[in-house]
């Protein structure tokens, strides 16, 4: 696994031939973000919403292989906000996953943890829940605390918070960063791409005969990206030139930079 430069990776759209030469003979299955890769990252998660489009570029390739998101958000939510029935859902990071065959597909990553994130959702609302522009977000199996509304002089306050809570639960809470959001998880070895695997597994899409496509813009996609390394296809989603990715490397394998890139990607991959 070599980490590579994002402003270095190719252009997808501009090298299908080679990426359908890498997939060829194996059944396609693809692995979606939701934020940031299938909708612009915006000031209120509730306002992420998928465009008409980009919907149906995702049903008609549902029709063709598996499509499964896998995302930060709770996985009712994302359920909502898809509108698509047809769709494997790996929600909270892939802490909770639904097939549409299958129901829920039950594993013991976060079962045990339901004490301690509500002692870690009362003590944020408490401590940081005042701070003009926070943002928490409660969900099954996490927390979320956005502060991209959070003045600057202020956003220090906030990681102090999580830092304490953090300490004072030094085997029982970990947080994972992202884009101007600290998701704070139940101290266990899971993480999206974990839960990428997993699903392979229990979806009987196993490494000889399957191809895997994972597209994702976050810090927390590089797990999903590592794991697919050597086997499957990772895409970047994003801007090389934005701040908010100019000091990381990335193990995915080919790049897409707008929202109207995903879409012709989604569509080509449906023929």
């Amino acid at each position: 696994m070599v980490a590579k430069e994002i402003g270095d990776l190719p252009h997808a759209l501009e090298n299908e031939d080679e990426l359908k030469r890498r997939l060829d003979g194996r059944r396609l299955a693809v692995f979606l973000d939701y934020d940031g890769t299938l909708t612009p990252i915006v000031d209120r998660p509730e306002d992420a919403l998928i465009s008409e489009g980009m919907r149906e570029a995702v049903r008609a390739l549902a029709k063709r292989c598996v499509v499964c998101v896998v995302s930060g958000r709770d996985r009712k939510v994302v359920q909502e906000l898809m509108g698509i029935g047809d769709l494997v859902v790996a929600g909270s990071h892939g802490f909770d996953i639904w097939s549409p065959g299958e129901g829920k597909i039950q594993h013991n990553a976060g079962a045990d943890s339901g004490g301690v994130l509500d002692e870690a959702k009362a003590r944020l609302k408490d401590e940081v829940g005042s701070i003009e522009g926070v943002l928490i977000e409660p969900k099954s199996v996490s927390v979320a605390v956005h502060y991209r509304l959070v003045p600057e002089g202020e956003r220090p306050r906030v990681g102090e918070v999580v830092d304490a809570l953090l300490a004072e639960y030094p085997d029982g809470l970990k947080v994972t960063p992202g884009k101007m959001v600290y998701e704070i998880q139940p101290k266990i070895d899971w993480d999206k791409g974990k839960a990428v695997l997993y699903l392979l597994e229990a979806l009987d899409l196993d490494a000889e005969t399957t191809a895997p496509i994972y597209m994702g813009d976050d810090i927390t996609d590089e797990d999903a990206f590592e794991a697919l390394d050597g086997w499957g296809v990772g895409v970047f989603v994003g801007h090389a030139d934005d701040p908010e990715v100019a000091d990381r490397s990335t193990s995915a394998d080919y790049a897409l930079e707008t929202f109207e890139d995903v879409e012709s990607f989604l569509d080509s991959l449906a023929r």
